[in-house]
């Protein structure tokens, strides 16, 4: 899990762990979600600047999860 500080809170970006959890790889995920390489590492690192919904929701139909599973925010 990437913990990524901001003002008053903290992202947590836990794509990594659901994917090393059901042993799904990168590049397995992209291939199945039609998802760039780019966008999967970054919202894996944290380091993505804007979320995309419509990639979250084409993730989570994916991986059966909710997108707090993905990314959540806490205070």
């Amino acid at each position: 899990m990437k913990q990524v500080s901001i003002e008053k809170g903290c992202y947590l970006f836990k794509l990594g762990q659901i994917l090393e959890a059901r042993n799904i790889s990168i590049n397995q995920l992209m291939r199945d979600t039609n998802t760039d390489f780019k966008v999967i590492k970054r919202i894996m690192d944290g380091t993505m600047v804007r979320i995309d919904i419509i990639v979250l929701a084409r993730l989570c139909d994916y991986l059966q999860c909710d997108m707090t599973d993905i990314v959540e925010y806490k205070r």
